[in-house]
């Protein structure tokens, strides 16, 4: 695990706390994860921009060492709105009203709604392996359902899930981490451990199950919502993802993961890599230089 030099720090927001590891200088970076990870998906990837950036990795909320704020019948308080307004609570208190963000998975979801809700802060978007809410939902099939079952499974309705999570929860790590295109090898034990340890706590469980009905319900009304108001993400858009996944197959018959997101965004550029749906563990010096060139492209000629 490689976060030696990363200070880390708990931060009280209006609803929950927030765990995270800083470090670095220079304009502000926030890197988001992805289900079933923490913040330690960034490891090899966080030092590597903190030579150019001020790096940002926390757990969202539900996740890792954050808090798990009481959820509703709406499951509101597990929405990408509620989390984002997380984040820029963190990075207001850290010093940072306007910084560059990546989310991975769960964490891109994050990150987009940080640019469309908060244009005024978000200076560059990257996105990972993933196309808005509502495209995944407008689009949903039999693939989907089988390949990525944490989006039909997690968001049933409690305790199913719950319990089905809590009583094994390194066989979902070890499904995930070897069945998503990925190649599970790259991941070493102790980080597996790491994984598993984060879905043994009831609470976080049931706070990650009310993220995924949150992503099954409001979070498409929220995008259907800016779709029919004609809001667009203003910042440039970096997507990256999987050429072993679905989303490099998926989405071919409207023009790959790049038109969906141009129905989004103007500015969008970005490419697939040659990896698993994990690619930031999996090949994570490619990953910073995609993201160091994509935040700051002076970075590459120093």
């Amino acid at each position: 695990m490689t976060f030696e030099q990363f200070e880390t720090l708990e931060v009280q927001t209006d609803e929950t706390t927030i765990f995270l590891r800083h470090a670095g200088s220079g304009p502000a970076v926030l890197l988001l994860h992805g289900f079933p990870q923490t913040h330690l998906m960034w490891r090899d990837v966080a030092p590597a921009l903190s030579r150019h950036f001020t790096v940002v990795c926390p757990d969202l909320r539900g996740y890792g060492r954050s808090g798990c704020p009481e959820s509703q019948p709406d499951h509101a308080p597990y929405t990408k709105r509620a989390m984002a307004i997380d984040m820029i609570s963190v990075m207001g208190k850290l010093g940072f009203d306007h910084f560059s963000v990546a989310g991975h998975d769960r964490g891109g979801r994050v990150a987009y709604r940080l640019a469309l809700d908060h244009p005024e802060v978000v200076q560059h978007l990257a996105v990972l392996d993933i196309v808005p809410t509502a495209a995944v939902w407008e689009r949903a099939d039999r693939k989907l359902a089988l390949a990525f079952w944490p989006w039909s499974v997690l968001a049933q309705p409690p305790p199913l899930p719950e319990r089905l999570l809590s009583a094994a929860p390194d066989a979902l790590v070890d499904n995930a981490l070897g069945a998503w295109g990925s190649d599970a090898a790259v991941f070493r034990p102790e980080v597996r451990a790491a994984y598993i340890q984060a879905l043994r706590d009831p609470a976080h469980v049931h706070a990650i199950c009310e993220e995924y009905r949150a992503a099954a319900t409001l979070d498409e009304a929220h995008d259907l919502e800016d779709r029919r108001m004609e809001r667009r993400i203003t910042c440039p858009v970096l997507a990256l993802w999987s050429s072993r996944g679905g989303l490099h197959t998926w989405y071919e018959e409207i023009g790959g993961p790049l038109a969906v997101w141009r129905l989004w965004a103007d500015d969008v550029r970005g490419q697939p890599l040659d990896a698993g749906h994990f690619f930031p563990e999996e090949m994570p010096q490619q990953c910073a230089e995609e993201l160091t060139a994509f935040f700051d492209p002076t970075c590459i000629a120093r």
